[in-house]
């Protein structure tokens, strides 16, 4: 790479860093690398091999590709309903991610529930971060707990509830009518 790219490149993962919050100390750490290496590739005074970009942006929250999209600016971003990306879920259900990549302190989903659907037979967990779901339409019943033992919240459009991911959950739409729901996920987890 030219010196010109390095200094882009680091320039993009400083913004990036920036964006999450993160000391160089920190995405170091994450990265397996050290804070002085960190520190040169973001002042653009040295390079990075493939692998150790992908730890970077893997730490990030981002792909190797967005470290070197000029097309994308690192800032304020527009998600149109149409454009969200939508998740693989269940048969009846669909699940779209409206936060934009970095992510910072939170994710945030948006989901839709065909009557009788659900996010699977089992409940499942992500992580141990804080997650909020709120009804906008329909009416939904969250099994919270083991699948022995789970206490079942119905909810209805305006309600919410708060509970860690490390619990195991499951959302079943047992109206006649489709329901639609927000997820807030505090810090992001691997997955969802």
């Amino acid at each position: 790479m030219t010196e010109s790219e390095n200094t882009r490149l680091g320039a993009r993962i400083r913004a990036y860093r920036a964006m999450r919050r993160m000391t160089v100390r920190a995405l170091a750490a994450q990265a397996k690398a050290s804070a002085s290496f960190i520190s040169q590739l973001e002042r653009g005074q040295t390079s990075a091999s493939i692998g150790m970009l992908r730890r970077i942006a893997s730490a990030l929250g981002i792909t190797v590709a967005d470290l070197f999209s000029e097309e994308d600016e690192v800032g304020h971003r527009v998600v149109r309903r149409a454009e969200r990306p939508e998740l693989m879920t269940a048969p009846g259900t669909r699940k779209f991610l409206i936060s934009q990549r970095p992510l910072q302190n939170l994710e945030m989903y948006a989901g839709e529930f065909e009557p009788g659907s659900s996010t699977g037979a089992d409940p499942y967990t992500h992580g141990d971060s804080q997650e909020v779901l709120l009804v906008l339409r329909g009416r939904i019943t969250l099994w919270l707990g083991p699948a022995d033992a789970a206490a079942p919240h119905v909810l209805e459009p305006g309600d919410s509830i708060e509970y860690r991911t490390s619990i195991p959950h499951r959302i079943v739409n047992e109206g006649d009518e489709a329901a639609e729901i927000l997820w807030v996920v505090s810090p992001p987890t691997t997955s969802n």
